[in-house]
Order: structure tokens, then C-alpha cells, then sequence
């Protein structure tokens, strides 16, 4: 006989999906501080290290994006217990994703967070 799963009113421990979460990203969160002269600057201060998997999105994630006026270049995917919100940056392997939002289905397996990959420019050479 093939195997049932129990329905989904069941209390029963959610499978979560590390062992496809493939690579480390630090989470890096933004933090306002004066700048001297009555203003901010913003700053971003190290949260930890996150154990994630980078996607190409769907073509209706794409485009769910597009109505927000973001540009959803990724989808990250991590542990539902990772502390990670919108508006962090995930770094790793040189490559930077800013989070557009955090969404966990309803049995709470994971976390998933539409992202943009920024490019940095490096600073001007000074003559």
C-alpha cells in the first residue's frame, strides 16, 4: 500500500528542507546612525551565517515583482528559524541579494525571500 501523508489538521513535525540548502550566506541588516551633522547614514551591522540555496525566480514571480516596481532577480530559500527580514542584504561567494519580502508556507517547512543581486561599484580612484 502506498504512503498516506496525514491530513494537514494533524499536529505532526514539519520536514524542513536543509539538506537542499547548498551554500552560506551572512546576513547583514541595516542600521541608522547619525552622521555628525544633524542627518543619518545608514550602516549595516553582521547578524550571523544562514544556510541558504539561490534560485533563478518564476516567470510569475517575475512578474509579481514587476507589479511592485522591484526587481526580483532571486529567490533564496533558508531554515524557517533563520533570522533574516525584508530589507537585509545576504552575502556570499561575492555576490550580494537584497530581501523584498519573507514568505513561509503554511506547515512551515521554510522560509523563502524574493531578492534582488546588487552590484556594488567600486569606490572612485582618487587623481
Amino acid at each position: 500500500m502506498a504512503d498516506v501523508l496525514p491530513p494537514l489538521d494533524t499536529p505532526q513535525e514539519a520536514p524542513v528542507i536543509t539538506h537542499l540548502l547548498n551554500r552560506v550566506l551572512e546576513v547583514w541588516r541595516p542600521e541608522h546612525a547619525p552622521d555628525g551633522s544633524g542627518g543619518q547614514t545608514m550602516l549595516f551591522a553582521y547578524i550571523g551565517d544562514i544556510a541558504a540555496k539561490v534560485d533563478q525566480p518564476s516567470a510569475t514571480e517575475k512578474a509579481t515583482a514587476d507589479q511592485w516596481g522591484a526587481e526580483h532577480t532571486n529567490t533564496v530559500y533558508f531554515s524557517p528559524s533563520a533570522d533574516v527580514a525584508r530589507g537585509d542584504e545576504l552575502r556570499g561567494d561575492g555576490e550580494t541579494y537584497r530581501v523584498l519580502a519573507t514568505i513561509s508556507p503554511s506547515r512551515n517547512t521554510y522560509t523563502k525571500a524574493p531578492a534582488e543581486r546588487t552590484e556594488h561599484e567600486p569606490p572612485p580612484e582618487e587623481s
